[in-house]
């Protein structure tokens, strides 16, 4: 078992683990105990009552954060013809097409999100084995293969997020940062719950938000109650 280090050791103390805490108050410890001195990122975890390994049973999809996650992401767009023109005005911080895959299988991923149209997919899929292991791969899923270049890396750069259920049925995002204010925490895990809700996968039985527990980048886990999220 990994040593942990004294602030962390401190901050685990004032963590009760037997009990699920409401949504705010939760988010208030959380930051309270951050032990680190950079600002910590919030994270959250929902265990789902999904088996992954079942197709029919992933869950898959995107959020936009009303309050963003803290973090400026760079995004790279495939595009063609006036997509350009389009992407770069909605802020995107690559924009090519042949120049980049060429780019990309010489190693550089230096970029956070990959957007492509619809007709640069037979293009880009010859770099699924590097950017699908690193969660870059575009998807309609998610929004990231679409004609609306410019609203798709609009809506990343304003705080919108991916997120994928690992093997275990839990699904992990980001919802800000410590030096948020509480209330603007608690709506962005609000819209992640609400968004996790409505790509519920018809396959699933039974109890679907199984837990839920929010920390910071460097903190303990704290347990929140699930259902007055959902409320």
């Amino acid at each position: 078992m990994a040593r942990r280090g004294k602030k962390y050791v401190e901050a685990r103390k004032q963590v009760d683990r037997n009990v699920l805490m409401d949504p705010v108050e939760a988010l208030e410890l959380v930051k309270k105990i951050a032990p680190a001195k950079f600002d910590e990122t919030v994270e959250v975890a929902v265990k789902l009552g999904v088996d992954p390994r079942h197709a029919d049973q992933m869950v898959r999809g995107a959020v936009v954060l009303p309050y963003g996650t803290g973090k400026t992401r760079k995004v790279l767009v495939f595009a063609r013809g006036e997509k350009v023109k389009e992407a770069e005005a909605a802020g995107a911080d690559y924009v090519g097409a042949e120049d980049l895959v060429a780019r990309i299988q010489e190693g550089w991923l230096d970029f956070d999100v990959a957007i492509a149209t619809p007709d640069m997919m037979s293009m880009v899929g010859k770099l699924g084995r590097i950017l699908g292991p690193k969660g870059l791969m575009p998807n309609p899923k998610t929004g990231t293969v679409t004609f609306d270049v410019g609203r798709a890396v609009q809506e990343v750069k304003a705080g919108r997020i991916e997120y994928r259920v690992d093997k275990a049925g839990i699904i992990h995002a980001p919802i800000g940062k410590v030096s948020f204010e509480t209330a603007h925490l608690v709506e962005n895990l609000r819209a992640l719950v609400e968004s996790l809700i409505r790509a519920r996968p018809p396959a699933a039985r039974g109890q679907y938000i199984r837990g839920i527990t929010v920390c910071s980048t460097m903190g303990p886990g704290v347990k929140v109650n699930a259902q007055k999220v959902i409320a």
